[in-house]
């Protein structure tokens, strides 16, 4: 489906060759799938391939970082994933809390601007602590913005900007007159942020699960068979290509 065929055996050098430093995607979203499948294949438990996951993400922040990407994000848990048995939702609330602990300082040295967006209040407080935390430490980093999308859902974040709208209506403090599409984007998680360019998921499966339902309206979708863990700089070059290569008419001729 994306016609990649040429580029499968390039090396990391020829692919950066390939691709066009002025049109590179200025908002990323990724879609972090296939980490039981990896650990599956390496017959290891499912636990493990969330951790191999996690290996990848500074490399990932640092390759976009330095290909001009203003904006990242990562979906890390929906709201759906709280059906999961509750060994591995504990797990995950640990692998973010760990990641953030140990990546702080490097985030504000490299210009690293975290944003948690999702309903962040059923959190457990030590994973809302370090989120709130490494955000107020990384407030003035203008390099790239990182979104952490956890306890995040596109239908949840629609009804809850709706909500908001609404009860602005009945204050008297916003007129429904005017409310547009730019109106209605500042009330999402991702107010101030251009709607992703290119959405990535990983692992095969060919659907947006319930991300960023209403940012996604234009964006170019890429999906790849490569699992989570092995999605490394070459992949995401790959990924950057495909795109350039697409013709964005945004429902014009």
């Amino acid at each position: 489906m994306n016609n990649m065929d040429n580029y499968t055996n390039m090396t990391k050098e020829k692919l950066l060759e390939q691709i066009d430093l002025n049109r590179i995607p200025q908002h990323i979203a990724i879609i972090m799938d296939g980490n039981g499948r990896w650990a599956k294949k390496q017959k290891l438990a499912r636990i493990k391939g969330h951790v191999a996951g996690t290996k990848i993400i500074k490399n990932l922040i640092r390759s976009c970082s330095d290909l001009g990407v203003k904006v990242l994000s990562l979906y890390c848990f929906s709201t759906e994933n709280w059906r999961r048995p509750m060994e591995e939702v504990n797990f995950l609330m640990d692998l973010v809390r760990s990641y953030l602990v140990r990546e702080a300082n490097d985030m504000v040295a490299e210009g690293v601007r975290l944003r948690g967006i999702g309903d962040l209040e059923p959190l457990p407080d030590k994973v809302k602590r370090e989120i709130f935390r490494v955000s107020e430490m990384t407030k003035d980093c203008s390099k790239i913005e990182l979104n952490i999308a956890i306890n995040y859902g596109g239908r949840q974040e629609i009804l809850r900007a709706v909500k908001a709208i609404a009860e602005e209506i009945q204050i008297g403090k916003f007129n429904v007159e005017d409310l547009n599409e730019t109106t209605f984007s500042q009330y999402l998680y991702t107010t101030g942020q251009p709607d992703p360019d290119l959405m990535i998921r990983t692992s095969g499966e060919q659907r947006i699960s319930n991300y960023f339902l209403w940012q996604l309206a234009y964006t170019e979708i890429y999906f790849t068979d490569v699992n989570w863990p092995d999605f490394n700089e070459e992949e995401l070059y790959r990924a950057v290509i495909a795109y350039q290569k697409r013709d964005r008419r945004f429902g014009g001729i």
